[in-house]
Order: C-alpha cells, then sequence, then structure tokens
C-alpha cells in the first residue's frame, strides 16, 4: 500500500519561509516521481513541482520558480519542498503525489499522479 504524508504546513508572515515534507512509504519502484501540488479556495489544483527519484530531474512553475525548491532524501524516502520569500497568494493547502516509474517534467497533470497524500495548509498573511 502506498502511503504519502504531508506535514510542515503552517501560518507565517509574508516573506518568512516553510519546508514541506513528503514522507512516502509502499512505493516500490526506484524511479518515481513526486510532485507537489496545490488548491487555494475556489482555484483548480495547480502543479508547483515536482522530482524523479533515482535520477534527479525537477521542476519548478514558472510562478514559484526563484522562491520554491525541490529535493529529495533518498535515506529516508521524504520529499522536501522548501517555500521562501512567501507571499499572501501562496495560501493553499499542499498536496503531494506519486507517480511511480513515471517522468517529471512541466505541466504534468494531476492525472497522471495514482496515489495523493491528503495535504498540508499553507497561510501566508500580508
Amino acid at each position: 500500500v502506498v502511503d504519502l504524508v504531508e506535514s510542515g504546513g503552517g501560518s507565517v508572515q509574508a516573506g518568512e519561509s516553510l519546508r514541506l515534507s513528503c514522507a512516502a512509504s509502499g512505493l516500490t519502484s526506484i524511479k518515481t516521481t513526486i510532485g507537489w501540488f496545490r488548491q487555494a479556495p475556489g482555484k483548480e489544483r495547480e502543479g508547483v513541482a515536482c522530482i524523479r527519484t533515482g535520477g534527479g530531474d525537477t521542476y519548478i512553475a514558472a510562478s514559484v520558480l526563484g522562491r520554491f525548491t525541490i529535493s529529495h532524501d533518498n535515506a529516508k524516502n521524504t520529499v522536501y519542498l522548501q517555500l521562501n520569500s512567501l507571499k499572501p497568494e501562496d495560501t493553499a493547502i499542499y498536496y503531494c503525489a506519486a507517480d511511480p516509474g513515471g517522468y517529471c517534467y512541466g505541466g504534468k497533470a494531476v492525472h497522471n499522479y495514482p496515489y495523493w497524500g491528503q495535504g498540508t495548509q499553507v497561510t501566508v498573511s500580508s
């Protein structure tokens, strides 16, 4: 059973930072794409970043490029999303998702990810 657990969300002021974690278990593929998405109230789920474990391919959405970075720790089976210089418009529920054997590329759609975590809330106040 694949399980993804996000953590690290919270309420911060604009300009501050957070580090989100996505702890994965049950994944048997050495090369798996882990994606981060976010969804604000009344908006569609938006792809933020992805990384392919075992290969290191990464993608960061233009809307957060230069502020967010993605990394992974193989030993801990955990993918991190570092959120710097946060803005109120970054407020959303952040989800991680897994696509075993899949590739990381810009615009990879929600339906390409079969496994999802429960989400973690990020709230940025001005």
